[in-house]
C-alpha cells in the first residue's frame, strides 16, 4: 500500500530511542523526510545515522528539551526552513515516574504535566502555522500524539501517566474539533506494554520491589492482553505511520489503542 509519504516531512520528539524513535525509522522507511528530537545530543546523532543509513532519507537530528518552549519553537523552525515545510507532528517524551496516587505529592503531578500534557501543547502551538499551510497547499497535515493505554484504562502504579495522559486526550479532542475545518487531522495512539527501555526500567522497578523474576513480570503483562505478548515498537510505528498518511485523511478525534487488546473498555 502507498501510503502517500513520500516527499512529506515529520517531526518526531523524543525519538532518540523506543517508540519515538521506532516512529521516525517507520515514516523515513515510507519517503518523508524526517527531523527527530531528544535533549541528548549523541543519541539523537546515532539515530539518525542509523536511520538516515538504513533508509536514505533526510534526516535531521536536533538536541531539544520539549519542556522548555523556546527550545520546541526553534526545533519546528529549524525542521520548517531545512525542508521548506511540514506536514506530520508525532509529539512524544518519556513517562513521568511509576508510583500510586497517594505516594505522590503535587510537585510530582506539576512535573507529569509539563512533560506529558504541556510538552504537547507547546509542540502543537509551534507546528500550527505550518501545518495550516500544508494542509491548505496540498491538503496533507497531521498531527499523532504518542500517549498509553493508560489514559483509557488507568493503571494503579502509574498515577501520574493516568493523570497527564488523560489531559492529553482531553487536548486532542479539542483540537481535532478546532482543525477539522481547515483539514488537519488530530488523532492519539496508545500503546500497551511494548518492549522499550521504559518498560525494562519499569520491569526493574517491580522487580526490586516485589523480587518477581523479569519472565514472571512480563508473563504477567501479557496475560492481560487478548493477545498474549508484550509488543513491539515496530508494530507501534506501523500505526503512527498509517495515521501520519494519505490514506488516513477521513480519520480524526481517535484514541488508537496499540495494546494487544489490553483495553477492555466498550468505546
Amino acid at each position: 500500500m502507498d501510503l502517500g509519504l513520500s516527499n512529506r516531512t515529520a517531526f518526531v520528539a523524543g525519538a532518540s530511542k523506543g517508540l519515538g524513535r521506532a516512529t521516525a525509522h517507520e515514516l523515513a522507511r515510507e519517503g518523508c523526510s524526517v527531523a527527530l528530537c531528544s535533549r541528548d545530543g549523541d543519541r539523537i546523532r546515532t539515530a539518525a545515522k542509523a536511520i538516515r543509513d538504513d533508509t536514505g532519507a533526510e534526516v535531521l537530528p536536533l538536541v531539544c528539551d520539549v519542556t522548555d518552549a523556546e527550545q520546541v519553537e526553534s526545533a519546528i523552525a529549524q525542521t520548517a526552513n531545512t525542508f521548506g515545510g511540514l506536514h506530520v507532528l508525532v509529539t512524544n517524551a518519556g513517562g513521568p515516574p511509576s508510583g500510586a496516587a497517594t505516594e505522590l505529592d503535587p510537585s510530582d503531578y506539576r512535573d507529569a504535566v509539563e512533560l506529558n500534557l504541556m510538552s504537547t501543547i507547546s509542540l502543537c502551538d509551534a507546528a500550527l502555522p505550518h501545518l495550516r499551510m500544508a494542509a491548505a497547499e496540498d491538503d496533507h497535515a497531521r498531527v499523532i500524539m504518542v500517549t498509553s493505554v493508560s489514559s483509557k484504562q488507568p493503571i494503579p502504579t502509574l498515577a501520574l501517566s493516568n493523570t497527564a495522559r488523560a489531559g492529553v486526550q482531553g487536548y486532542a479532542k479539542s483540537l481535532a474539533d478546532d482543525l477539522g475545518p481547515t483539514g488537519i487531522t488530530v488523532n492519539t495512539v496508545l500503546p500497551g506494554y511494548t518492549r522499550t527501555q521504559r518498560l525494562e526500567d519499569l520491569a526493574d522497578e517491580i522487580q526490586e520491589r516485589t523480587g518477581q523474576s523479569r519472565t514472571e513480570i512480563e508473563a504477567g503483562w501479557a496475560d492481560d492482553n487478548a493477545l498474549p505478548r508484550i509488543g513491539e515498537p515496530d508494530e507501534f510505528a506501523a500505526t503512527v505511520a498509517f495515521l501520519a498518511s494519505a490514506r488516513a485523511g477521513y480519520v480524526t478525534g481517535v484514541a488508537f489503542p496499540v495494546d494487544g487488546g489490553r483495553s477492555k473498555h466498550l468505546l
